[in-house]
Order: C-alpha cells, then structure tokens, then sequence
C-alpha cells in the first residue's frame, strides 16, 4: 500500500506506482470525494473517451423520463 503526507501547502504528492498503473497525467483533473472520514481521488475522463462504451446495448427496456417513477 502506497502512502503520501500532506505538505505544509496542503498538497499531496500520489506516489509514482500507483500514477502509473492508473495512467494520470500532469494537469488532469481529479474530483474530491469525501465520505464518511474517508477521501477519495477519481480522476476525470474527458468525454471523448466515453464515446462507444454503451455500444451495442439494448435499447428495448428503455423508458422516457416521462415514464419512469
């Protein structure tokens, strides 16, 4: 398990294994989530990578948002 301090700036460097098994890159953006006493760091993805992700899923049990509940 990687580890990290807080610097008197309050930043905090991610440690070099785990930049690189999840690919993050200098000035990517990452969202702040805190829950319950515990922070978590998820990067961001641009859009454009989302793009295809859902293809070839069925469209049949889709409801307009006018029908749902």
């Amino acid at each position: 398990m990687a580890t990290t301090t807080i610097s008197p700036k309050f930043q905090i460097v991610i440690p070099k294994e785990v930049r690189d098994k999840l690919h993050l890159t200098p000035q990517q953006r990452l969202q702040v989530i805190e829950k319950g006493g515990v922070i978590t760091l998820v990067p961001e993805v641009p859009l454009k990578s989302l793009r295809g992700l859902l293809k070839g899923m069925s469209k049949a049990d889709v409801r307009e948002k006018k029908d749902r509940i």
